[in-house]
């Protein structure tokens, strides 16, 4: 799908967002349920960088673009489609473990759990936001 101006592509993006707070609020709640399995490590979800690195390509053009006289030639300045970036689920191997060897912290997953339906809640608003301003143009 390619998204030529800049509703859709907002729009898409904070729905890319909710996506990912989903699938957070998944990963942090499989820690829970895990939190007294002996040797389970947590789950982060990674997404955010990836996405703002992508989205810096569309920006960022090198002073001087080198053309391609052959098809195999390699680049060095290629846009980077934002929408081909996927969450990834990553284990958490830096954080301290129990002496079980499990490394989920209850207090702090139950506080990631507050934070992201914090981030899901406000992604929902802007994305209503966003709707209602289309609306209010419409009826205006």
């Amino acid at each position: 799908m390619n998204i030529d101006n800049t509703f859709s592509k907002t729009i898409d993006l904070l729905h890319r967002g909710m996506n990912v707070e989903s699938l957070r609020r998944n990963v942090y709640a499989h820690n829970l349920s895990n939190a007294t399995s002996d040797g389970f490590k947590r789950k982060e979800v990674t997404f955010e960088s990836e996405l703002g690195r992508a989205l810096d390509t569309e920006k960022r053009k090198p002073a001087l673009k080198l053309t391609q006289t052959h098809p195999d030639h390699i680049s060095n300045w290629q846009p980077r489609n934002y929408q081909e970036v996927q969450p990834r689920r990553v284990l958490d191997w830096e954080t301290q473990t129990k002496n079980n060897g499990n490394n989920v912290d209850i207090e702090q997953e139950i506080s990631l759990l507050m934070k992201n339906q914090m981030r899901y809640a406000l992604l929902a608003q802007m994305t209503s936001f966003e709707f209602n301003q289309v609306s209010m143009v419409l009826r205006g």
